[in-house]
Order: structure tokens, then C-alpha cells, then sequence
């Protein structure tokens, strides 16, 4: 199952079901029609364990020569609503990964010296080095998801032309959507691989996730009332996300939208979906030179000659 084709969408109008005269559907995305507990391709979860095993150690070996060529960064972007999964994910799809080679960041609340940068300012200092992979547990794409839904943490960011919420108009949203095209573009010329996972998480699934971390003691701790509270707002942030996608997809930086009601599907997916786009890159280790060859038989040589 090719879950890289099957869960890309790259903009408007990427819709796999044809009309009669051949062009493409352009009904804009809804994510009520698109589904969080489909399973497509397996429904084995041992046969699915095994899978992410073999995902696991081919991304292992294309980190190797990622660091080796050095030419290519990838960065990883997980969004998604709380209880998604996304922390197991990372956890599990890159537990074969150098850590050496691979740096998680986690964007909370900003502090005051980030709000006094532009939006995009501290998750730029946090982009993987050429080399490298970096992954984003939530991103600059907080900038018009929460603060979408809470319109009035654009005040904290003391913007020109800002200075009430009724200042904040379509036009600023649909700017910010065109700054992280632009942006994502920058980085795709300066050799930044950027894959985009929206974890789509049923409201059902996130109430019995939620349960389980009050019935159980050890998982209190990742329960907080701020949860419920963003809970209640589920409709605005569907909302919030569904004009994020499809404002930012583009061929070249598609957004996946994984399944996220069963989580060994979706560590299936990402996985495999990771191992599809880091393979087109055609990584290789760099090529040694004859003169460099020469000099290692010496090398050889004089080691065993000790």
C-alpha cells in the first residue's frame, strides 16, 4: 500500500475522484469526510508491528547517508489536536535513529522574547542543519491554528495595523497563510525536505484518550482542565486546520492526513510515508576518490604492519 499517494493532499482541487470529462474534482477539503479510524491495506497489527520494524531500520540507514552526503535536511511537522498521538509516534517511528542525527523540538506558549520576533522567528532557529533531521512536535503553524481560534493572542504580538481583533481580517490570515508557502519554498531551495503530518483524530477517539488519562494514575500527569477547555472549541479548531491545509499544500510541500484513531496505523503510515519521500532523494554515500583510496592502503598498510 502506497500511503504516500494515498494520504498526500497537495492544494485545492487534489482530489483523486475524476469527473466525467476527465478534470479533477474541485471540491474544497473537508476533513468530516475524511475518515480516522480507516485502516486501508492491513488490519493485522502483528503483521502492522512488523512493518514499522523494517520502516524503522531502512530510515536508520538512509539517516547514515543523509549525514554522510550532507547536501539535504528533512524536517518532520507533526500537528494535530491533543491526544493524537503524535509524542508516541516520533517515539516509536524514529526509535531506530541516531539520536546524534536527529533533534525533536516542542513548541509551547512563547515567551516574551519570541513575541517580540516575527512569527516564524523560533521555530527558524530550531531548522535542522544540512545533514540532519529535525522534527517539529507542533510548529509555526500554531500562528494560524490556536491563535486562529484565540484571535486575541495576536495582540501579544504588537503588529502594525493591530490593535484590536477586529483588526484581524481575512486578508491577515490569508498573509500568513502566503508567508509559510513562501517561507517553505525558501527552505526547499536551500536543500530543506519539509513532510507535513496532520494526525486526524476522531472526537470520540480523543474522549476515551482523555478518560484513560484520568482513570489511570501514571497518566494523570498529561491532563490538564486547559484540555477540556480546548475541547469544547473542537469545531473552530476542524475549522482552523481544514483552511491551514488547504491554504498551505502544495505539490511540492503536501500536507498527509493520517488516520488517528488506531495508533499502530498511524505509526505505520508516518513511517512509511518518511521512508517513500527520504528514498526519492537517491541518498548515497559520497564517492572516494583514487587518490583517496591510495592513501587509505597506506594507511591499511601501515596499521597492520604495527
Amino acid at each position: 500500500m502506497n500511503y504516500e499517494k494515498l494520504y498526500r493532499f497537495k492544494g485545492p482541487g487534489d482530489s483523486k475522484k475524476e469527473s466525467k470529462k476527465g478534470s479533477k474534482n474541485e471540491k474544497p477539503l473537508s476533513l468530516k469526510d475524511q475518515k480516522t479510524n480507516a485502516t486501508p491495506g492491513i488490519s493485522d497489527t502483528e503483521k502492522a508491528s512488523a512493518m514499522l520494524r523494517e520502516h524503522v531500520q531502512r530510515l536508520a540507514v538512509m539517516q547514515e547517508k543523509l549525514y554522510a552526503q550532507d547536501k539535504y535536511a528533512v524536517l518532520i511537522i507533526f500537528q494535530a489536536m491533543d491526544a493524537a498521538g503524535k509524542d508516541s509516534t516520533i517515539c516509536h517511528v524514529m526509535s531506530g535513529v541516531n539520536p546524534q542525527g536527529c533533534d525533536v523540538h516542542s513548541f509551547k506558549t512563547p515567551s516574551a522574547a519570541e513575541l517580540s520576533h516575527d512569527f516564524l522567528w523560533r521555530t527558524n532557529a530550531c531548522l535542522p542543519e544540512r545533514g540532519r533531521i529535525g522534527i517539529f512536535n507542533r510548529s509555526y503553524y500554531e500562528e494560524v491554528l490556536v491563535v486562529k481560534v484565540h484571535p486575541e493572542l495576536i495582540l501579544n504580538q504588537r503588529l502594525p495595523g493591530i490593535r484590536t481583533v477586529d483588526d484581524i481580517d481575512k486578508n491577515f490570515w490569508q498573509g500568513r497563510y502566503a508567508d509559510i508557502v513562501n517561507y517553505e519554498n525558501y527552505l526547499n531551495s536551500n536543500g530543506v525536505v519539509i513532510i507535513k503530518f496532520f494526525l486526524h483524530l476522531s472526537k470520540d477517539e480523543q474522549k476515551k484518550r482523555f478518560l484513560k488519562r484520568i482513570d489511570e494514575t501514571d497518566k494523570n500527569w498529561k491532563f490538564s482542565t486547559a484540555d477540556i477547555k480546548e475541547r469544547m472549541l473542537w469545531d473552530d479548531y476542524q475549522k482552523a486546520y481544514q483552511d491551514a491545509i488547504s491554504n498551505t499544500a502544495t505539490p511540492a510541500n503536501p500536507w498527509y492526513i493520517i488516520p488517528a484513531d488506531n495508533k499502530w496505523f498511524t505509526r505505520l503510515a508516518v513511517s512509511s510515508i518518511i521512508n517513500e519521500r527520504i528514498v526519492k532523494l537517491k541518498l548515497e554515500y559520497p564517492e572516494v576518490t583514487d587518490t583517496q583510496r591510495t592513501e587509505l592502503a597506506k594507511i591499511r598498510q601501515q596499521l597492520l604492519d604495527e
